[in-house]
């Protein structure tokens, strides 16, 4: 395997693989082990604009291929995808410390969404529309943006950084990838590979390796790319927005969650229990939709403590590659750290910890918290980690408001015995996404997906990646003679 990620450890431009030219290396490490998988030799900002020139030059002639071989590309990716399934599932593991069951996640949904993005390519319609001016025709293009830049987070960065480079390739986009300094491997290069073998032209996606700290801005105040679309936190998150809308580039963000599962007093308990474990430990609890807070209708509360704290109980934490593990490292040791003083604040405010997991390096076993006080910040702030909390309220209406008093709009989910009631509840929740009955981490292909307040801007899946990765041009015709005031 680390002859695996050494191969794979070089930026992708112009389509050539080689080293960068930085004067330090990004140490691509397995946060379980601490096996160094492998070293990168940074990207500068001179290789960025490399790479966004090669996208810009390889884009036009992307752009004007039929979009019937655009579509082929894409569809060869697929069965590459497919045939090496078990290797890239090992890479997850290795790299990001995923479980087993978090790699096949992981892939599947990868899988979906490679496959709806081939179907795209034939996606865009023009328009005819009518004109008041007379033998005017109005025509209404929809054409690529030009060149996307992708920035990648490292918690699902194979299927996060594809579910944007694909759809802006199958659009006719050049593309300029920036995976994640944790991820380089599974969100970045090993991409780049997938495509290269797929008949992909050179230069219309590459990837670079680097850093802020070597490159500063340079990735997104470059004048080629057109569209930025990003997925990481909403304090990254806003420093992209205010970039680019001081160059007028648009920005795609898909940001982080605060989001809430919710039990009214006529939820099927063990269900709602399962479906919280479930939306708060996948993949140790580093997922934008898990639920942060477990609300619990008082008249179910003691019910659903006792058994959710003895489901969290059966968690096996460890070896992420042993199948029957279920809670593996988190991404390192800033995380672990972070995580140990969210408990630890938790408790100094006074809250009560019914399960306090141990920590072991980058292994943070789970940790049920509840009777935090309702103004402590941490109920209003994304853990990124194994750490629930719990939270009981009196009715609907308080309900509400405790889901609604956070400055995020991800994600969430209502547990009921009355469908329309939980319909009702989800239209009153200010965020993007809402589920009945079921858990808060989701995503399908063809519906929308993003955020409200700090979740985000914008939406990607289905129509609304044309709307994220391209752009309309009006072109008027005037078939007889048009009358000018002077």
């Amino acid at each position: 395997m680390s002859s695996y990620f050494t191969d794979l450890a070089q930026q992708y431009i112009g389509g050539e693989w080689r080293p960068g030219t930085g004067a330090w290396d990004i140490i691509d490490f397995n946060p379980y082990d601490d096996e160094k998988l492998a070293s990168v030799t940074i990207a500068t900002a001179g290789e960025v604009d490399q790479a966004y020139r090669a996208a810009a030059r390889a884009q036009k002639e992307w752009a004007a291929a039929n979009p019937y071989a655009r579509r082929a590309v894409l569809e060869k990716a697929l069965r590459l995808l497919e045939e090496r399934e078990e290797r890239i599932a090992e890479a997850i593991v290795a790299e990001l410390g995923g479980t087993r069951l978090k790699a096949g996640f992981e892939l599947h949904l990868a899988k979906e969404f490679l496959r709806e993005s081939a179907h795209l390519a034939l996606a865009p319609e023009g328009r005819i529309l009518p004109s008041p001016v007379d033998g005017k025709e109005n025509r209404v293009h929809r054409e690529p943006a030009g060149v996307v830049g992708v920035i990648g987070p490292f918690n699902f960065p194979f299927f996060l950084a594809l579910k944007s480079v694909a759809p802006a390739l199958a659009l006719g986009n050049g593309v300029v990838l920036k995976p994640h300094q944790d991820t380089p491997v599974v969100g970045g290069t090993l991409i780049a590979k997938i495509f290269e073998d797929a008949g992909l032209p050179p230069g219309v996606l590459n990837v670079v390796i680097t850093d802020i700290a070597e490159i500063g801005d340079a990735f997104i105040e470059h004048p080629v790319p057109k569209v930025i679309s990003f997925t990481g936190s909403d304090e990254v998150g806003r420093h992209v927005a205010t970039v680019c809308a001081s160059l007028f580039k648009r920005a795609v963000l898909e940001l982080g969650g605060n989001s809430a599962l919710v039990v009214l007093d006529d939820a099927d308990v063990d269900y709602a229990v399962d479906a919280a474990v479930f939306s708060r430990y996948v993949h140790q609890g580093q997922v934008c939709m898990a639920a942060n807070r477990i609300l619990v209708d008082r008249a179910v509360a003691d019910e659903f403590t006792a058994k959710f704290v003895a489901k969290v109980r059966t968690l096996k934490a460890g070896d992420p590659r042993d199948p029957e593990t279920v809670i593996g490292p988190v991404i390192n040791s800033r995380q672990a750290d972070h995580l140990a003083g969210v408990v630890a604040q938790a408790l100094a405010e006074g809250a009560t910890a019914l399960v306090h997991g141990a920590r072991t390096g980058n292994l943070v076993e789970p940790s049920v918290v509840t009777g935090l006080p309702a103004g402590s910040a941490l109920l209003r702030q994304e853990v990124f980690g194994p750490v629930a909390f719990l939270v009981p309220f009196d009715g609907e209406e308080e309900a509400v408001r405790l889901v609604n008093d956070t400055p995020y709009g991800l994600s969430g989910a209502v547990h009921t015995g009355d469908v329309e009631r939980g319909v009702r509840f989800a239209r009153r929740i200010d965020t993007g996404m809402f589920h009945v009955n079921d858990g808060t981490v989701h995503d399908e292909p063809i519906v929308p997906f993003g955020g409200e307040k700090h979740s985000g801007v914008g939406r990607l899946n289905g129509d609304t990646w044309l709307d994220a990765f391209t752009t309309t041009k009006w072109i008027s015709v005037q078939h007889g003679r048009s009358r000018f005031p002077f």
